[in-house]
């Protein structure tokens, strides 16, 4: 019998665009004489099931389920490709696993935590993650410009705290345009985070569950054309990623341990795309993606192939694993 997978892309959040490319990916990939595979929009207006031909049929939210032609389908598994809200922070995960429908992505915890930047990096601290000077700020909270300087310096990056893909992101030169920086990130979320400016090479790290192990892919260096890796640099091309990256071997080791060492310390499970900068020779970790891109242009996929994974093996194993 063939399982009836429900690959689930879209999403609440400005990165629903990507998250549509990515889905589309996985349902182009999938071998259909394994699977049965569905895909499934999630917007906040409405939940929905886009066959062939672009017509949609609604999804039953009290089991997840939805009717083709008077019969009620199922899903033995959920392909989740939702980057953002609500499937990178939790809220699919917990609604999947109380209608205990096996999922590919981590568990609810570790995604609601792993979305929240400065809960995250607290949590890894004590494990002796090194990350960057950072000062927090909460929608309505009092903003002393000196403060900020004083503990984050300058150039500092503001941004917010539970968005991906750059958005509302910005690289601060002088106090002066703080404030500007600040409204900006706070049109993406209550909270923010504003962090040193590290000078160094970045590199992001792939780690997924692979064959029942924990696999750290071939490193990837980013070099930026703009400022700092942005939306554009992430994904208009205006970035170079290199795999593997230009970095010793000493380098490569370090940041490798340090990458499968904070996927097993979280209790991860499925993808997850970690970044970090090197300064004065050591890793420092900036965020954890646990639905990164999937397309042909994305990292993670880039990293797989550079390992001998193709994207069918990728895709097929994260469904196998959360079949298990």
């Amino acid at each position: 019998m063939k399982k009836n997978i429900a690959i689930i892309m879209g999403g609440y959040s400005s990165e629903y665009e990507i998250s549509l490319k990515s889905g589309n990916v996985v349902y182009e990939t999938l071998d259909k004489q394994k699977y049965n595979a569905y895909r499934i929009h999630i917007f906040e207006n409405k939940w929905i099931y886009v066959n062939d031909d672009n017509i949609e049929f609604p999804v039953d939210k009290n089991d997840f389920s939805i009717i083709i032609h008077d019969k009620k389908i199922t899903f033995d598994c959920v392909f989740n490709a939702i980057h953002g809200t609500p499937g990178e922070d939790g809220f699919m995960q917990a609604y999947l696993e109380l209608l205990n429908i096996p999922h590919t992505s981590c568990g609810m915890y570790q995604a609601a935590l792993t979305f929240n930047k400065r809960d995250c990096l607290s949590v890894l601290k004590p494990y002796g993650i090194k990350t960057a000077e950072s000062y927090y700020i909460n929608l309505g909270d009092a903003i002393d410009e000196d403060a900020i300087i004083k503990k984050v310096g300058l150039p500092c990056f503001v941004k917010a705290n539970k968005a991906g893909s750059s958005f509302g992101i910005s690289k601060v030169y002088k106090k002066e345009k703080l404030q500007q920086a600040i409204d900006f990130a706070f049109k993406e979320d209550d909270e923010i985070i504003i962090e040193s400016f590290l000078d160094g090479t970045e590199v992001s790290v792939g780690v997924i569950s692979y064959q029942g192990e924990t696999k750290v892919l071939p490193i990837t260096e980013i070099v930026s054309n703009n400022d700092f890796f942005d939306y554009e640099a992430k994904y208009l091309g205006e970035s170079q990623e290199i795999t593997p990256a230009r970095i010793s071997d000493t380098d490569a080791n370090k940041v490798r341990e340090i990458a499968k060492k904070v996927y097993e310390v979280l209790k991860m499970k499925g993808f997850s795309r970690s970044e970090y900068i090197f300064k004065n020779g050591e890793p420092h970790l900036l965020e954890i993606n646990t639905v990164p891109g999937l397309t042909h242009a994305s990292i993670l996929p880039q990293q797989a192939a550079a390992a001998g994974i193709s994207l069918s093996e990728l895709f097929e194993n994260a469904i196998e694993e959360a079949l298990k």
